[in-house]
């Protein structure tokens, strides 16, 4: 999920809430197709299918409409409330119980449960990683990069700059809605307001990678981003421990996030300052 929105707000460089509402819809269709019978992987690639879909919709309605990317996003997401529910047949929450998932896959490798999601979560991570470098060293893949660093002369060099933006929006709203998808096979459930606070996770896992390491290739800024979400769980459990109501959780999770935000302004270069780029760079 961090790995999508690096690509809209570093990549791209743009704002997308569509992140809101992909991230249930991904969980929704995956818990959906398994409990209809399809395969648990299967299933897991129809969420992200979903997730490009949604992304087509916010550019076109920034690009082809010219609605502003932030209210595109907001756009899509408040639509896609309507949608999600509608897959899940109007319930707010949705149970995987006694079903298989692609956990379960790993399970019958003689994993335990626990070890079961780090093994299936780290290769499915680790080939999604792989694909977006293989993908960025085509010709679309650099393209879309130079659209990012610079639309203009990208434009006037002959790239269809509201083409590879639409591009992006798709991938990376279909990354967020397989995460979403994995998540709800993960907890057994999907929830229908599950999207809640997708983006303060994402940018906050962005902003601890690039605190930690500095000036990678894309290859390494994607490590990172995976890296860096688990720093952010971390640092939310320990904030958990100190007793915190659960009425106050969301309050907890916007500190840490002003906290991440405010780290750059004391240990990175100012070119990495007010939403640049690093691994997005083409020059990387």
């Amino acid at each position: 999920m961090a790995i999508g929105v690096y690509l809209t707000f570093r990549i791209l460089d743009l704002a997308d809430m569509t992140a809101e509402g992909s991230f249930p819809l991904g969980g929704a269709i995956a818990t959906m197709c398994i409990i209809k019978g399809i395969n648990p992987i299967l299933a897991t690639g129809a969420a992200f299918i979903g997730g490009l879909i949604a992304g087509l919709v916010t550019g076109i309605l920034n690009t082809k409409l010219r609605i502003p990317s932030l209210l595109a996003g907001i756009i899509t997401m408040t639509g896609l409330y309507s949608i999600t529910s509608r897959v899940m047949q109007n319930a707010a929450n949705v149970s995987l119980l006694g079903k298989d998932t692609v956990f379960t896959i790993a399970q019958n490798w003689g994993l335990s449960r626990n070890n079961a999601v780090i093994a299936m979560g780290l290769i499915i991570a680790l080939l999604v990683i792989f694909l977006l470098v293989v993908f960025f060293k085509t010709e679309i893949g650099l393209a879309m990069r130079a659209t990012g660093d610079n639309p203009q002369m990208s434009a006037a060099n002959g790239i269809k700059t509201q083409g590879m933006k639409i591009l992006g929006y798709m991938i990376s709203n279909g990354c967020i809605a397989l995460s979403g998808g994995l998540l709800s096979q993960n907890n057994g459930f999907a929830d229908l307001n599950s999207g809640v606070g997708t983006l303060v996770i994402g940018l906050a896992s962005i902003i601890i990678a690039e605190v930690l390491l500095r000036n990678l290739s894309i290859g390494g800024r994607l490590l990172t981003l995976v890296l860096g979400a688990i720093i952010y769980r971390l640092i939310l459990a320990l904030v958990f421990q100190m007793n915190v109501e659960p009425s106050d959780a969301k309050l907890a999770s916007a500190l840490v996030l002003v906290v991440c935000l405010t780290l750059p302004n004391f240990h990175l270069p100012h070119n990495l300052k007010g939403g640049k780029k690093d691994a997005g760079s083409t020059k990387n």
